[in-house]
């Protein structure tokens, strides 16, 4: 019997976490988050002895002056205040709204997604706390402007007084890793050939956190190879795995099968009925 395989029926929805429990679950995630990240705060010195690492390691290996990027954001006020904006106010909101949309239209993908998202950020708080750096602003050797203080907006206050944020977790840029996990998801999810405009996203959030001062080069490297091992480690349900499949035998294909067969068969001769009641 020939037999055919079709997708089961309402596989998305089956896909679709429940919506609270994903809620809790984000929130409780972003919680541990910032309660983690608050841990490292306190290393000052360390902090500093690593940036002085890091700065010269850029130098020895000949990567590009941070100043290069910062010097095209200072040619206006507008240039340089419209970056501090977008550092500020794009992070979460495009992540949050990124996960968002998954959950609503590619719910096939938004587990994968939130999964690599938690493993990346998973990683770079263990760097946080293990290797503390001052950002680029901090370290006079730089000789870089803190765009955030001088033309504003900016989301810091005194590093000594800051009781929201630790300003020594610069390695590795979570800025750059979840911006660059936001445009491989909707690569992935989706099919329009400008898809991968989306790009764009984290190539311009690289150019605002390195011409701000908020990060070195090496930091958004290493959110990159982050990213890389939690994408290895798993990949798009709609690309690793067939869907729900069960076997259909539709009843019009049978019915179509059985008439060819029947159509096939050499004709019968048809008896006449006074040679049937002769033959009785």
């Amino acid at each position: 019997m020939n037999a055919r395989t079709e997708p089961a029926e309402d596989d998305a929805a089956i896909a679709r976490p429940p919506l609270v429990r994903e809620f809790l679950l984000v929130a409780g995630l972003f919680l541990v988050y910032k309660s983690i990240r608050l841990l490292a705060t306190g290393h000052t010195q360390e902090a500093f002895r690593n940036a002085h690492r890091v700065w010269d390691l850029e130098r020895a290996v000949h990567l590009p002056p941070e100043g290069w990027v910062q010097s095209l954001l200072l040619h206006g006020d507008t240039l340089v205040r419209s970056a501090n904006t977008y550092y500020a106010t794009v992070h979460f909101p495009a992540t949050a709204a990124f996960l968002v949309w998954l959950y609503l239209r590619r719910p096939e993908h938004y587990v994968w997604a939130r999964r690599v998202l938690s493993a990346l950020t998973a990683a770079a708080l263990v760097a946080h706390l293990t290797f503390p750096l001052a950002p680029p602003r901090m370290l006079a050797a730089t000789g870089l402007t803190d765009t955030g203080q001088v033309y504003g907006p900016s989301v810091y206050g005194s590093p000594e007084t800051d009781q929201l944020s630790n300003q020594f977790a610069a390695m590795p840029s979570l800025h750059f890793g979840w911006a660059l996990m936001l445009a491989v998801g909707l690569i992935v999810a989706t099919r329009s050939r400008l898809r991968w405009l989306w790009l764009l996203h984290p190539m311009l959030t690289l150019l605002v956190i390195v011409g701000t001062a908020n990060h070195y080069w090496l930091d958004a490297i290493v959110a990159a190879a982050l990213l890389a091992g939690a994408l290895a480690l798993g990949r798009p349900a709609g690309r690793t795995a067939a869907p729900a499949t069960r076997v259909v035998v539709p009843a019009r294909r049978t019915a179509q099968r059985t008439a060819q067969a029947a159509a096939r068969r050499p004709p019968q001769p048809v008896q006449e009925p006074a040679l049937v009641e002769a033959g009785r």
